[in-house]
Formats: C-alpha cells, sequence, structure tokens
C-alpha cells in the first residue's frame, strides 16, 4: 500500500480551543476518501495543514513523504478547495481557471470548458456576483479539472443543488476511473457520497473515531424494533448506540451484526431488524450519547471486535 498522507501525533491548538488532539491517521493514494464528522470537528484543520496552509502545534504531517509547508515539489500536486473559496477581487470563472491552469501540472482545459457548460457557470459573470450555486460550480470544477494527485473537497458542492451535486458525483467518478489519484471528500450529506468513497475517516472532537473501509462498515451496526423485553433480551452483551422507546415498543440501535439463527430468532419474536446507513451509524457514533449516556470526555471509537504561482495557489486564490 502506497500512502499518500502521513499523519502522525498531530495537535493544533486555536487559543483556548484544540481542533486536532494528537491525530495519528494515513491516508491511503489512489483511494477516494471521505473525511467526516460534525462541524467543529477538525475536519478543515487537518486538511489546511496536510495542504500546507497552517502550522500543527504540534507533530508531523507528510505528503507524498515530505513536508508540504512552502515545498515546491508537493505543493503543485495538491488542490484544495472549499464552500468559502476565494477568488482574485473582481475575476470571472476563466480567470479562477486560468490561474489553475499555471498552478496544476495536470491541469484539463477542455475539461473545464465541459464542466462549465453542464453546470451552467456564466461566463460573463463575475464571481462575486455570482450565485452561490454558480460559485460552488467554480470551485469543484477546479478540483475535478485540476487532475490533482491529491485533491481536498472541503464541501465545495454544497451550495450547488440536488441535480448539480449528483452531476459533480458522476463526472469526479468518470474522470477518476480515467485518472486515479488520492481524493478526499468532506461532506455533511453522508448517504450522498457514500456509493463514492472508498474508506471513511471519522473525525470528532479533534480525535480519530473510525478508519475503515466502507464495505468493512456495512452491516457493521443493526436497529431492532419490538417489545421492549425483547429487544433488551436481543441486546444484551452488544454495545447499545441509541435507543428509543414508545409505548410498549422499543427501537434500539446496536453494534454488530446479527448471526443468521439471532436474526432468524428475533423475526420470530416479532422484532423487526433493520439495517443501518453508513449515516445512521455516522450520527450515532458522534451523537455524544451512546449507550444511552453523555460522553464528557474525548470521543473514543467503539470496538466492534473487542497571477498565480504553484506556490501560492492554494493560500491565496484556493483559502
Amino acid at each position: 500500500m502506497t500512502t499518500a498522507i502521513e499523519v502522525h501525533d498531530l495537535t493544533r491548538r486555536h487559543r483556548s480551543a484544540t481542533a486536532l488532539d494528537s491525530v495519528t491517521v494515513s491516508f491511503e493514494a489512489g483511494v477516494i476518501h471521505g473525511l467526516l464528522g460534525r462541524n467543529g470537528a477538525g475536519k478543515t484543520s487537518l486538511m489546511s495543514i496536510a495542504s500546507g496552509q497552517d502550522w500543527p502545534t504540534s507533530g508531523s504531517v507528510t505528503v507524498f513523504g515530505e513536508h508540504p509547508h512552502e515545498n515546491e515539489q508537493v505543493l503543485p500536486r495538491i488542490c484544495f478547495v472549499r464552500e468559502d473559496q476565494r477568488y482574485i477581487e473582481d475575476s470571472y470563472a476563466r480567470h479562477a481557471f486560468a490561474a489553475a491552469a499555471m498552478a496544476f501540472p495536470r491541469w484539463d482545459q477542455q475539461l473545464a470548458d465541459r464542466l462549465s457548460r453542464e453546470l451552467g457557470v456564466p461566463a460573463r459573470t463575475r464571481i462575486k456576483k455570482m450565485s452561490r450555486g454558480q460559485r460552488s460550480a467554480v470551485a469543484v470544477i477546479i478540483g475535478i479539472a485540476s487532475r490533482a494527485d491529491l485533491t481536498f473537497f472541503d464541501e465545495p458542492y454544497m451550495g450547488l443543488d440536488a441535480v448539480a451535486r449528483q452531476l459533480f458525483y458522476d463526472r469526479l467518478l468518470e474522470d477518476y476511473a480515467e485518472h486515479p489519484r488520492t481524493i478526499v471528500l468532506s461532506s455533511h450529506l453522508i448517504d450522498e457520497i457514500a456509493h463514492l468513497i472508498e474508506n471513511v475517516v471519522l473525525i470528532d472532537r479533534g480525535r480519530i473515531m473510525l478508519d475503515e473501509q466502507v464495505d468493512a462498515l456495512r452491516g457493521r451496526a443493526v436497529t431492532l424494533i419490538g417489545a421492549a423485553d425483547t429487544v433488551r433480551e436481543l441486546s444484551d452483551f452488544r454495545q447499545v448506540l441509541h435507543t428509543e422507546s414508545l409505548g410498549r415498543l422499543t427501537r434500539s440501535t446496536v453494534l454488530g451484526a446479527l448471526e443468521e439463527h439471532e436474526e432468524q430468532r428475533a423475526r420470530a419474536r416479532g422484532v423487526e431488524v433493520l439495517p443501518v446507513s453508513l449515516q445512521q451509524l455516522i450520527v450515532h457514533l458522534t451523537s455524544g450519547d451512546v449507550g444511552g449516556r453523555r460522553d464528557e470526555g474525548p470521543a473514543t471509537a467503539p470496538d466492534p471486535t473487542t497571477t498565480t504561482s504553484p506556490r501560492n495557489w492554494n493560500s491565496e486564490v484556493a483559502s
């Protein structure tokens, strides 16, 4: 396995707040990763440091084996686009694309032109006068057409409507299939990107809770709905992620898939067994109320087994 990003014991403090707390994680090269977590969990801080836009308080980050900060060998290989993308004052989309063409050696202008037509980017409107959706389109076009070896999408597509987001997902997958690279998607729309991502890195309150392949997470948890005493019996010896009651019925989400005989027994006793989507699993794991009690300490993962140059593009145009 080739590693694109290696993070070791990384801490980032902002005055009294700790954005990242002794984070150690790696991102495999040539994979689409989902960097998931609640607002303020530390996702943007991690991407900013890995893209050379911010400095760690302690610890280290290497990208393709080198430290990214002010590194002319690494920065042209990194593209970081975000929801609050900033551009040169009074620029048009063509100016942003021209700057990107200078910054990224693998830039594909034909692809950018095609995506502009498909996403409806106006040619004669300054970026600052564009709608939120149009500005988001400019950002995702840069992210795809850059074909950078490492591309971070910090939710720039949140401004797109549902149809445009689906177009973005389709075009990203198409181009990734033809031109493999490492992609990190940060998103709150977990169910929407579940079919895109191959690996999940879940961060909560500055700490890594999960770092697993999506396939391994499928079936990780189930929801049981039925008579309270029966559900409670079936939930014994399992970690309860969430439970709620309505009259005599109880709905519990538990960690760990049921064995076939357990599922047959549950259904025979009138208990409905439902799969848990990736989004539901992430919500339960980061709700801070696992097992019905508030965890005031750091979050830990439940264990189911026990003119712009390459140097300043990311810091000025795409910061």
